[in-house]
């Protein structure tokens, strides 16, 4: 097994887990992300995101995709893990929390002061790794998004 930051070519396996993960979340048709897209965001001139993989033989066998947030109360970045994805012939090999030790590292190395994630409520699965390695759901907080039409009528209000 091997963690490491995601290069040039890796997006190919990182769009093909995202609309993997999009099938597991029962989402598949809302997930329209490409290649180019992806090369873009991870590669280009101003990359927004970054990633991760997980390889076992050689095989790309999981994934995480992340990028730097900002705590106004601690006065640090902090990293937001958007997506995390283990393809299903390689779970329970520890690929997961790897990942996650990974980017908790990334925080430690960095000064920053907090990993986030957010979970859909039905991944039982998921959310025991996530108590295991100390994670802890935030009940006060519920995660608002606008998008789609709404997002455009939304930006075409401002005086």
């Amino acid at each position: 097994m091997i963690i490491r930051r995601a290069v040039p070519g890796d997006e190919t396996e990182l769009t093909a887990m995202i609309h993997e993960l999009a099938e597991f979340e029962r989402a598949s048709q809302e997930c329209t992300v490409t290649e180019t897209q992806m090369r873009t965001a991870l590669f280009g001139d101003s990359p927004i995101v970054c990633g991760h993989i997980a390889e076992v033989d050689g095989q790309a066998a999981g994934g995480a995709l992340w990028f730097r947030n900002f705590s106004t109360w601690d006065g640090v970045a902090g990293i937001y893990l958007e997506d995390l994805f283990v393809r299903p012939q390689f779970r329970r090999l520890g690929l997961a929390r790897a990942l996650l030790a990974t980017l908790a590292r990334e925080c430690v190395e960095n000064g920053y002061t907090r990993l986030s994630w957010a979970v859909l409520d039905w991944n039982v699965n998921a959310m025991a790794l996530y108590d295991a390695v100390g994670g802890r759901p935030l009940n006060e907080w519920i995660t608002y998004r606008v998008s789609g039409p709404e997002l455009s009528a939304l930006a075409s209000s401002v005086p």
